[in-house]
């Protein structure tokens, strides 16, 4: 991602990645070591994406979102509110009511977290993105404050009554993420 958005030109397209992680703790840029509460084995990679520590694995559904903002004509907040919306969109679509919380990015139902995002904007161009709790290992967010919240509640769509697999959830988030960007 870095190197794709160093290397960008005003004719490189945007691009959404599609991908899951092994196990991994990352950090981000204004990340504190306090928010690791236990190691528990798994890798903490410092990022430099904002906000501050989560947890990537087998069963979430990330997108990384490589998207001009000046071409697409967003600003960050409007980006990280027309994300949030394809995520509040696809959950409805699985008749789940996805909600925002003030001051904490992402999107939550019932008052538990299910869809982190953080970005970085270099160079007016955004990378990194968000990733939406499928089904996956819950375990590992207990050894940790997820994104610097103590005691933050965290779900999935499996737990919530959704049973379709990651890449088809992850299909669909593509969708509803390009009708978020490209309006």
């Amino acid at each position: 991602m870095q190197r794709f958005t160093a290397e960008r030109t005003a004719a490189t397209s945007d691009e959404l990645w599609l991908t899951s992680h092994p196990p991994v703790f990352t950090q981000g840029q204004g990340g504190k070591p306090e928010h690791l509460l236990r190691d528990v084995g798994i890798p903490v990679v410092k990022i430099d994406r904002g906000g501050q520590i989560t947890y990537h694995g087998p069963g979430q559904a990330v997108v990384y979102l490589l998207v001009d903002l000046a071409r697409q004509g967003l600003k960050v907040r409007e980006l990280v509110s027309r994300i949030e919306q394809a995520v509040i969109d696809l959950l409805a679509g699985y008749r789940l009511q996805g909600e925002r919380v003030a001051g904490a990015p992402g999107v939550y139902v019932g008052g538990a977290k299910v869809a982190a995002l953080g970005l970085r904007v270099k160079g007016g161009c955004c990378y990194h993105g968000v990733s939406l709790n499928v089904d996956m290992e819950l375990a590992p967010f207990s050894a940790i404050n997820p994104c610097g919240y103590p005691g933050l509640k965290v779900t999935q769509l499996r737990d919530l009554g959704v049973a379709v697999g990651r890449e088809a959830v992850g299909e669909a988030l593509l969708d509803q993420l390009k009708r978020q960007i490209e309006k």
